[in-house]
This record gives C-alpha cells, structure tokens and sequence, in this order.
C-alpha cells in the first residue's frame, strides 16, 4: 500500500469536509465574493499568503533554482515587492472605494472609474488569462501526484481540480479563507521540517557545491543567474498589485488597518519564503545533476532525499500550496462571471440567489475548463508566465491611474489595455526582436502607459467620458 497517496487523499477529504462545514451558512453573494467583509488581519494575511504560494512559488521555483540557482528568488520575491506595493498603498486606497461604494469585484471598479466598456473588456480577458493559472497549479499538483504514487498527469489534474472546485464551490471566500489558513500552517511546518533534513542528506552546502560543477559561473549570484534574476520585477511586481484575486481578498478585510497589517505581513511572510523553493532547487541538483525536467525538483528531494514520513508530509504541504492557489484563481473565475458578465449584462435585475448560483457554477464551469487546459499545457512557469504577462499590461496601468487621477476616461482605459497586450503579441512573435530590456512585459507596459495618455488625451479632445467615479 502507498501510505503517502492515502495520506494525500485523506489531507484532500478533510479539505473538502471543512470547506463544506465552514460554507454551510454561506447564502447570500456578501459572504461568497467578500466574506461579508468580516476579515481579521489574521485570516486576511493568511489567504493572501495562501493565494501567492501556489505552483509557481514551489515546484516551479524550486524548478528555477535547480536550473539557475539563487537567483530564482526573485521569482517569488518579485511577487512579495508586489504584494508589499498593494498593503502599503493600494489595498486600503481601493478597500476604502470598496466599502463606499458596495464593490464586489475589480470588474465594479473599473465600471465605476471608466464605465461599463471597460468592466465587460476586463472581464472577458481575465476569464481567458486566468485559466492560465488554474492550469499552472494543477500540473504542479499532477506532478506531486505523479511522483507518489505514478499517477498520469490527467488523472492527478483531475484529482486536484476536483478537490478545490468541491470546497471552493461551497462558500467562496469565506470558505476559502478557513481552508487557505488551514493549507498554509500544512506548507509552512512541512517545508520549515524538510529543509534541513534534506540539505544534510545531500551533504550541505559543499553538496549544492558539487551538483553545481556544470552549472554556469553566475549559478550562485544572487541578482542574476541563468535565464533567472531581478528582471522578474517587471514582469511579477505589477501583476501581484493590481491581481484581481488579490484585490477582491482585500475587499473582504473588516477595515483599513486589517488590509494594511494583513497584506503587508503577507508579503514579509513571503519574500521570506522566497529562498526556501529554490534552495531545494539546488539540492535536487545535489541529488541528481541530471534531471531531465527541473520542475520535478522539488518532488525528487521529497521521495529521494528525506525519509518517507518526512517526505509524504512535505508533499502533502505542496499539494496544499497548489490547490490553496487554484481557489483564489477560481474566486476570481466564478465572481467574475457572475457579477461582471451575468448581473451586469444579461440579468441586471437577476436576485442575490440567482447571482450566487450562477457564480457557484461558474466555479464548476471554471474548474473544468482549468483542468482540461492543464492536461494540455506542458509546463508550470510557462502557463504562469501568460497570465502573469497579460495581467501586467492590460490591468496594471489602468487601476493604478484610476486611484491617482480622475481626468482619464474610457477611451484612455481601452487604449491601454490594448497598447498593452498589442507590446506582447509584437515581441512575443518577433516583430519586434527581443533581447535586454526587450521582453513581453516590459514593450506591453511601456505601450499601455502610452497609449493609456493617447487615450487620454483623445478621450478630452474628441468624446465625453464615461467616467463616473467619486470618491
């Protein structure tokens, strides 16, 4: 008998049991979207940290590490500068907006600031990146279930999209909130336990040493190495401040000190954390210089390099970490559709009941899309990298703008998120040749920032604008 699978699967059927137990009272749209507004900073840090732990900030980071060293921290601490950005100013800025203004979802901002163009732009494209993400976090969670017990990669995308759909299904945030807090104690201890058993196991850092002896000279340089350094500020740090999931979490704090104690503790918590993946990166190298693929790092050190009871707790809190990132993606799927799309569009006069329901099967709907792409996509980082990428250049300007002034109007948000993706696909097909500062990212950010004043400027000179916001 595998006792590490019945360990797993057990793990797995208490988080659906609590997640079905803490979302039975859940029946109105305020505790699903925003858990009535009700966060503590406690519950508030520890599903923001929950959220930002997922495939990417283990199995792929640690991925990073085994390939290019330390300096795949910036990976995950990219993401902790971004989330510090949002506590410390943004979060209670747009809390604030939020509470006046009975906002449920970014998609509530953005037609409150630029008008009901934007929401219906925002939300369509949103639905379609972020399933890039779900996917992400359930490869990484195939991945663990396939060095366990050798289960195929649909199956285990299977198993894991099952899990968060259940609970998740339940009570959204509030539900979500209880089991992240859960997930996250799991990771936390498991990881925390296994890395100093599994440095000793690998022969400490003289070990890391001689698996890096064909790995390139910046293997050990902290700022850049390999494909891997500081660079990933540009394309990480935007989409952690203004990630929908994100801000639709902070919309649930009871007040605005609970969001700027919470996420700011949360992003601390996680730049922190940031070394712990790609170290264990570099003693998967120890273990076996020669892995074909750098995203089962993380899996090797847990089956090879500690005992098995150390080992089978460890994957569980991986596979924590991943499904505990599926939700948020999910929460931003499901509240999305039914807010943004469904009671804004198709049934302005649809009943709280209604909307619940529709975002409940949004997130069934949500989840089966999610693991469908996940049994197609190839890769952890590279699913991730086109949600984060999109996410960057079509939202990052407009949100921000939208807090700092209130000229701008529609037309201004339109042509920002156009000039934004129109910079990716130009780089991302060579049009435009990269190399340097050239990336994805960084064209998309700089033509959304442009082309946002164009459109501002036009939108002023030519039309009325949409804009409708007050603070």
């Amino acid at each position: 008998m595998n006792y590490t699978l019945v360990l797993l699967l057990g793990y797995a059927a208490l988080l659906i049991l609590l997640g079905l137990w803490t979302g039975r009272k859940v029946g109105d749209t305020a505790s699903f979207f925003v858990a009535g507004r009700r966060l503590s900073p406690l519950l508030l840090c520890g599903t923001i940290l929950a959220a930002n732990i997922g495939a990417g900030s283990t199995v792929g980071a640690a991925g990073l590490g085994y390939r290019d060293g330390l300096a795949a921290w910036w990976w995950v601490g990219s993401a902790a500068i971004g989330t510090g950005i949002l506590g410390a100013w943004i979060g209670p800025r747009i809390w604030r907006i939020a509470r006046e203004h009975d906002l449920y979802t970014v998609g509530d901002y953005l037609e409150l600031r630029y008008g009901p163009s934007v929401r219906v732009v925002v939300a369509s494209l949103m639905w379609l990146a972020t399933l890039a993400i779900l996917a992400g976090q359930l490869i990484a969670a195939a991945w663990i279930l396939d060095a366990v017990a050798g289960i195929p990669k649909p199956m285990g995308c299977l198993i894991a999209g099952g899990v968060m759909t259940l609970y998740f299904t339940a009570g959204g945030l509030t539900t979500s909130a209880w089991v992240n807090l859960v997930q996250l104690v799991v990771l936390l201890v498991g990881l925390l336990v296994t890395l100093p058993i599994a440095l000793s196991t690998v022969g400490g850092w003289n070990g890391i040493v001689r698996g890096a002896v064909d790995a390139g000279p910046d293997y050990f340089g902290f700022t850049s190495g390999g494909a891997s350094g500081w660079k990933y500020l540009f394309l990480l740090a935007p989409a952690f401040i203004v990630s929908p999931g994100l801000i639709q979490k902070v919309y649930g704090g009871r007040d605005e000190q609970t969001v700027r104690r919470g996420v700011i503790v949360s992003a601390l918590l996680l730049a922190a954390f940031a070394i712990v993946p790609p170290l264990f990166g570099m003693i998967a190298r120890g273990l076996d210089p020669g892995l074909a693929n750098p995203e089962l790092a993380l899996p090797l050190v847990f089956t090879d390099g500690v005992p098995v009871a150390i080992g089978a707790f460890a994957l569980a809190a991986i596979f924590s970490a991943e499904i505990s990132s599926a939700d948020a993606i999910l929460f931003m799927l499901s509240t999305s559709l039914a807010e943004d799309i469904y009671k804004r569009f198709v049934r302005p006069d649809a009943g709280d009941r209604d909307v619940l329901r529709v975002a409940r099967l949004a997130a069934v709907a949500g989840g089966a899309a999610g693991i469908g792409l996940a049994i197609l996509l190839p890769s952890v980082i590279g699913s991730l990298s086109i949600f984060y990428t999109l996410l960057s250049v079509s939202l990052f300007v407009p949100v921000v703008a939208g807090l700092l002034t209130r000229k701008p109007g529609t037309p201004a948000a339109l042509a920002g998120m156009a000039g934004g993706v129109a910079g990716v696909v130009v780089v991302r097909f060579g049009w435009l040749p990269a190399g340097g500062w050239v990336t994805p990212y960084t064209i998309g950010l700089a033509a959304a920032l442009l082309c946002f004043l164009a459109g501002t400027w036009a939108g002023r000179t030519f039309a009325p604008s949409e804009n409708r916001f007050s603070e």
